[in-house]
């Protein structure tokens, strides 16, 4: 094929899809022009995860007749008109750019007025081009209804989740924004629940709490720093608030929420020897320096950013968080079970799956370890990762039977979600009933637990159900989900390094595990045990013979 240039409706549309990889990116956009805006209160709302309808209504400065128009069309802004100012960008988007993207690749409302409009103008765009002009009634602000994303682009729609996945997507995002513009009032109705209503009382703990839990807000330590032109702050968790993924780091560069792996990085090394590996804190951190020492337009949907100095940042963000773990004394493991789980033993071997010899059991080491012997010599046992191994398939036995045993509650306890839990929560409240669980909803993103598996200990098993569906929200793959819930049920039920356990519970606990399937490693692929074989104490001892 010889080479030729391309017509402007092939490039308009792989512009748009540079843009727009899925609903969550229309939101982005749409929220960004919001905020840039001025605007004090956001609504979104979607049905069917925003693929069949998304809007996004908020009370900012509108746009006029004239401003309407310009701002559908390609390379029309309003944050810049030379060059060098692409240097120097303080706002989220481009206010406007973003329109006529969406609009190439869906069918696209406008209703939106300016202070010195007497009415609304109405845009209505397909493909691209305006269908229908009008005047109509509304407030001052802007409303963006997009419906049918990716229609006519059976190909990006086949990459897309479920609906439920993609909503939870917008959730996420919806609460990010939340999390770094706490003066704004943002709601979010996924079709037609709302799962995410915050104050906008300016105080990022109350929009904490809406996100994460009032337990979590009242934990939050204050992190505020200054070094090398940048200025940090926002809260972070103390040691004993830790969570099993990294979704809970929320950075945003002057309040841009973006994607850092340096970033992401610093907080660790921040944490390190702190939290347990596999284990993260809950971070919300806003990052303030010039606009000339960072490049925000390093990808299309400016989510990943670049700084002119990482070092410099990373430095400095590592510094600041420091200084405010500091400020909170590390606790002892065992003064509560999020602290415990910072003691177990994770450290890898190469353990595989076989049968066990007979074992004696000898004793225990730092509360943590079974000493046992055979035949072939000294096994190590990691009471916690062994114990795992025996839930775990005795867990999936009962599910299989659909005999599992549950744990009544004598008073229902009270639930709260994230909007991304929740999501998970309607997708996978079911398979949670198999296991044992009785949670029924009970307001908005509120639920009443009142019936947990018996494998279950007594201690913070809220904690335990909104651990389970954040761990379930990483596993797309649906039919994985059992094994998945499986894992985290054992985990969350087996006995903890730092336990302490009579000779008795250690031979039963011994017992049990030579009865299973894969007694050498845990439902993690870990190892439950090391084995010093006979041979190798005579050498180390120097025996010969």
């Amino acid at each position: 094929m010889p080479i030729q240039v391309l017509p402007p409706e092939v490039t308009s549309k792989i512009a748009a899809g540079e843009v727009i990889e899925r609903p969550s990116s229309v939101a982005k956009e749409l929220i960004e022009n919001s905020l840039d805006a001025g605007s004090r209160e956001i609504t979104v709302e979607v049905h069917e995860g925003g693929v069949g309808f998304l809007r996004v209504a908020d009370n900012g400065c509108g746009l006029s007749a004239v401003e309407a128009e310009i701002a559908i069309r390609r390379h029309a802004t309003s944050k810049l008109s030379k060059l060098d100012d692409l240097e120097h960008i303080s706002t989220l988007g481009f206010r406007g750019e973003a329109l006529p993207s969406i609009a190439t690749v869906a069918e696209v409302e406008v209703l939106t007025r300016d202070e010195g409009s007497s009415a609304a103008t109405y845009l209505h765009l397909e493909e691209g081009k305006v269908t229908s002009r009008q005047k109509k009634s509304r407030p001052i602000g802007t409303t963006i209804t997009v419906h049918h994303l990716f229609r006519n682009f059976p190909a990006r729609l086949k990459f897309l989740k479920s609906s439920a996945t993609e909503a939870g997507h917008i959730a996420s995002l919806v609460s990010q924004y939340a999390l770094a513009f706490p003066e704004v009032k943002f709601e979010f109705i996924a079709d037609g629940r709302t799962s995410l209503r915050t104050p906008g009382d300016g105080d990022i703990r109350s929009a904490i709490a809406e996100v994460y839990g009032l337990d979590t807000a009242k934990k939050m330590l204050e992190v505020e720093g200054a070094a090398e032109m940048l200025y940090a702050a926002g809260l972070a968790s103390p040691p004993s608030v830790q969570r099993a993924t990294r979704s809970y780091l929320s950075f945003f560069v002057n309040r841009r929420y973006v994607r850092n792996s340096s970033l992401a990085k610093a907080v660790e090394t921040a944490y390190e020897g702190l939290l347990m590996t596999g284990r993260h804190p809950v971070v919300v951190l806003n990052i303030t320096l010039p606009p000339e020492e960072v490049d925000v337009n390093v990808h299309p949907t400016k989510l990943e950013v670049k700084f002119r100095n990482n070092q410099a940042v990373f430095r400095a963000v590592v510094k600041t968080l420091r200084e405010a773990l500091e400020k909170s004394p590390v606790p002892a493991v065992g003064a509560g079970r999020e602290d415990a789980l910072a003691g177990r033993f994770w450290e890898q071997y190469t353990g595989t799956a076989g049968a066990l010899p007979p074992l004696r059991t000898v004793g225990q080491l730092s509360s943590s370890y079974i000493l046992a012997e055979a035949e072939d010599g000294l096994y190590l046992i990691d009471q916690h990762a062994a114990h795992e191994r025996i839930l775990f398939e005795k867990i999936l036995s009962q599910r299989a039977e659909k005999k599992p045993e549950i744990q009544g509650m004598l008073e229902p306890l009270a639930l709260e979600l994230t909007p991304s839990q929740e999501q998970v929560m309607q997708h996978c409240g079911g398979l949670l009933e198999e296991f044992g669980f009785t949670i029924e909803p009970f307001g908005q993103r509120s639920y009443l637990v009142r019936a947990v598996p018996a494998v279950l200990n007594g201690s913070n098993l809220l904690e335990t159900v909104k651990e389970m569906l954040d761990e379930l929200g990483t596993e797309q793959d649906a039919s994985k989900r059992d094994i998945k819930a499986a894992q985290s049920l054992a985990c969350h039920s087996a006995v903890l390094a730092g336990q302490a356990l009579d000779p008795d519970e250690m031979k039963n606990l011994i017992k049990q595990l030579e009865h299973t399937s894969s007694p050498r490693t845990c439902p993690h692929g870990r190892p439950t045990m090391i084995h010093l074989s006979s041979q190798q104490l005579k050498k180390e001892f120097g025996r010969t013979g």
